[in-house]
């Protein structure tokens, strides 16, 4: 492979995502070659999780078949879609190097918003949302306030307003402690019985895999147009046909039970969004340039301090819409929402599924990831009618063990020159 000099490729090329060293040479040999190359530059991506899952659903289905069986993972999406949510907010703030240790409990806050405005004062369902939403805002803009104004490490402020929050939690909900929902209201039906329709699910799928390639198809066009070179036709159709056939034979699995969940399809509503957000705009490469170096991106210009107050907003407001999403999913609003494990699930689905605690590297894929790997090992030991206690120490296992590959895989991006 070669490197572009100035004289072939301008100074805006250079700067393109896609590094020179990794691009595909031609096919499927290409591609192999890239991978291992990336690989041995310490640029793991996904492959731990991908591995990781393949084992634990390999374990489980050996140990109980009914695992793999559509039924099950049915309801495993339903269990990942709330947690889930609460992940993505996660990965936005440890993009910029930082921590919430509040996401449950402003998840149950916003639980309990709904309930006592929904149920006990009437309001209608959409403004009841829209308020829950609007003060997950709100507790995120005060904690930027006290990041970036008073320099209050995240760790306390978020620590200090998981026990503030908590306890507005139980004021709010009263003596009672509880609030049903509404069964048979939309949003209760949205947490437990509505599904895609199979055309749409379908559809959906094969609209994704066109824009994959219609956009890397762009992208290296684009590449040779500067002098760079670009992914071949054939890798460009093999990375692109492969995920699509796939997704639309899960797709097909599912739908011989009941389908996919509506709540399930937010949530990849959310993921992909979020996606776009970190990879297709200037706050997203702003959000990365906080995250790998502080300094750096201040003295190049950006505004260091809109740039952590947008993630603690965002932060906060996908851990209050989670809490909304789990509260129609168990139909009620409790005291106990947001406590218990919420905050280990949340957090370590972002750092399970790929998401570095060191800031600048991570992706919204990798709460989706992350959540499966979490979900399947509850689901599985649920299955085998083993105790919590063994769920809390495997996941606890894995936790260590990813944080350890990123750790390892940061060491060689340095010695690589990739810091």
């Amino acid at each position: 492979m070669t490197t572009p000099t100035p004289s072939t490729a301008p100074a805006g090329a250079l700067l393109d995502r896609s590094d020179e060293r990794y691009q595909v040479d031609s096919g499927i040999g290409g591609a192999i070659r890239t991978f291992i190359d990336r690989v041995r530059s310490g640029d793991l991506g996904s492959l731990p999780v991908i591995v990781g899952l393949a084992i634990i659903w390999t374990v489980f289905q050996s140990i109980n078949p009914i695992f793999l069986s559509s039924t099950n993972l049915i309801n495993m999406l339903f269990d990942a879609s709330t947690i889930g949510v609460i992940a993505l907010g996660i990965v936005c703030i440890l993009m910029v190097g930082e921590i919430d240790l509040s996401v449950g409990s402003v998840s149950g806050f916003a639980s309990a918003i709904v309930g006592v405005l929904w149920v006990n004062q009437g309001w209608p369902v959409g403004l009841a949302i829209a308020a829950a939403v609007a003060t997950g805002a709100v507790i995120g803009l005060l904690y930027a306030q006290l990041f970036n104004r008073f320099g209050m490490p995240s760790f306390v402020s978020t620590l200090a307003g998981l026990l503030a929050i908590l306890g507005a939690q139980l004021y709010i909900l009263g003596g009672t402690g509880s609030i049903n929902l509404p069964y048979g209201s939309p949003l209760v039906n949205l947490g437990q019985s509505l599904f895609m329709p199979a055309a749409f699910a379908y559809s959906v799928v094969l609209l994704a895999g066109i824009v994959m390639f219609v956009t890397g198809y762009r992208t290296a066009a684009r590449r040779r147009a500067a002098g760079l070179s670009g992914e071949s036709l054939g890798h460009l159709l093999f990375r692109t046909v492969t995920p699509t056939v796939v997704l639309e034979l899960i797709a097909l699995y599912f739908y011989q039970d009941r389908g996919i969940p509506w709540l399930f399809g937010i949530f990849i509503g959310l993921v992909v969004g979020l996606n776009y957000l970190l990879t297709r705009t200037q706050w997203g490469r702003m959000v990365h340039a906080v995250g790998g170096n502080r300094e750096a991106a201040r003295r190049a210009g950006i505004n260091v301090r809109a740039v952590y107050s947008s993630a603690f907003v965002l932060c906060a407001v996908l851990a209050a819409f989670g809490g909304v999403l789990a509260s129609a999913r168990l139909a009620s609003a409790s005291q106990q929402a947001g406590t218990g494990d919420v905050n280990l699930n949340a957090i370590a689905a972002a750092v399970i599924g790929g998401t570095s605690l060191f800031g600048g590297r991570g992706s919204a894929y990798s709460a989706l990831l992350g959540i499966i790997v979490i979900q399947s090992i509850s689901s599985g030991l649920t299955l085998l009618d083993l105790s919590s206690s063994l769920r809390y120490m495997i996941t606890g296992g894995v936790l260590a063990i990813a944080v350890i590959v990123d750790s390892l895989a940061r060491q060689s991006r340095v010695s690589h020159g990739r810091a």
